[in-house]
């Protein structure tokens, strides 16, 4: 079986889809399928796999959508010979193409719109994203033989969105590091760390006032807000944590590969005050770093407290800081056994080995037909 997959950039080691994408690509291909990825340049190469990657350049002048006439060519002489064109995310030429490519061939098109499709996204460049739907967009959705999910509420945005296809509900994956040494028990310091964007829809404004509510009753805690600038947003929470008073809290800047795992394993306990998440992949690496976890009720984490391995409350600054009250006051060992359930959930049900699976047998129901698995909503 030849897989295509595409999505516009990989460069950006702050978005989700350029670890996603890449990861997913690379499962595939361990399972035996030839895989390409097509991206736009540049973009660094993927080691350790067999998949293939190929780079277009984009046009001059039109490089906000994404233009690419040596994209849209590749990826029409390849759909002929691919089974399955597998398009991620909205918005840009690149996600138009594959379903340009795949007309009249029997190449079969898949779209996972990777949180596109949500109200706060969609709200985003709204002019923009008008024109694009009615031009381009719509019909290449349309024109998709499968939806992928990565969430069940992602699923409904489909659904609302007014598309009537099969969709296939797989989460995405999260690399599983090998276990580290805990640190001392007496160690006395402990700290909440915040890893992502710094980003205006990420709540880390309800965070800092949270923690200045808190800070004085935990002298042993500290807070990390680990991530890039977005928007110019980082100064603005600078500027918000001194006018407040904030005391040991710091913005080290982001962290990416090995230096970002070893983030996680400095912290105790993670937390994602968000106001929208598609998925949330942070807080999967969180948990599978054996790390606790604190998500608002925008994110999809229901099952912190189904698995009793972290807390899922409402975005509210006093719901907030009344859980940090109570979680912070925990026995350090009784975080660690939360801990150490989080990451047995995502051995269990999130390594790419297991998503690799699911995403391959969706392809062979597409292509061959018969019983649909369990994941997949047809109606």
């Amino acid at each position: 079986m030849k897989v295509i997959h595409v999505v516009s950039h990989i460069s950006d080691e702050a978005m989700g889809p350029s670890y996603s994408v890449p990861a997913l690509c690379r499962a595939l291909a361990e399972r035996g399928l030839e895989v390409e990825l097509h991206v736009l340049a540049p973009a660094p190469e993927l080691s350790g796999t067999t998949c293939k990657l190929q780079t277009y350049p984009l046009r001059r002048g039109l490089s906000r959508l994404g233009v690419s006439p040596a994209m849209r060519r590749g990826l029409a002489q390849a759909a002929a010979g691919t089974d399955v064109m597998h398009n991620h995310s909205l918005w840009l030429m690149p996600n138009v193409y594959p379903a340009w490519a795949v007309r009249g061939t029997r190449c079969r098109l898949v779209t996972s719109p990777r949180g596109t499709l949500a109200g706060p996204a969609r709200s985003r460049s709204r002019l923009v994203k008008r024109i694009m739907w009615q031009t381009w967009q719509e019909q290449a959705l349309r024109d998709s033989a499968c939806f992928h999910a990565t969430t069940a509420a992602e699923a409904r945005d489909i659904r609302g969105a007014g598309f009537g296809q099969p969709i296939a509900v797989i989460p995405n994956g999260v690399d599983i590091p090998g276990p580290a040494p805990l640190p001392a028990t007496g160690s006395g310091r402990r700290r909440l760390l915040y890893l992502g964007r710094i980003h205006p829809i990420k709540g880390i404004d309800y965070l800092l006032r949270a923690w200045r509510r808190v800070q004085d009753r935990f002298p042993e805690w500290e807070l990390g807000i680990v991530g890039p600038d977005n928007e110019g947003w980082l100064g603005k929470m600078q500027a918000l944590a001194q006018s407040l008073r904030v005391e040991r809290c710091e913005f080290p800047g982001p962290a990416y590969g090995a230096a970002k795992s070893e983030v996680y394993r400095r912290a105790d306990l993670f937390i994602l005050p968000s106001h929208s998440e598609n998925f949330g992949l942070t807080v999967a690496e969180a948990l599978a770093h054996g790390l606790p976890a604190i998500v608002s009720q925008e994110a999809p984490w229901a099952g912190l407290v189904e698995r009793d391995c972290g807390w899922w409350i409402a975005l509210e600054d006093e719901a907030l800081a009344d859980c940090l009250c109570r979680v912070l006051a925990l026995p350090l060992p009784e975080l660690r056994a939360r801990g150490d359930r989080g990451r047995a959930w995502m051995e269990r049900d999130f390594s790419w080995s297991r998503i690799g699976q699911m995403m391959h047998e969706t392809y062979r129901w597409l292509l061959g037909g018969g019983t649909p698995p369990a994941w997949i909503e047809t109606a």
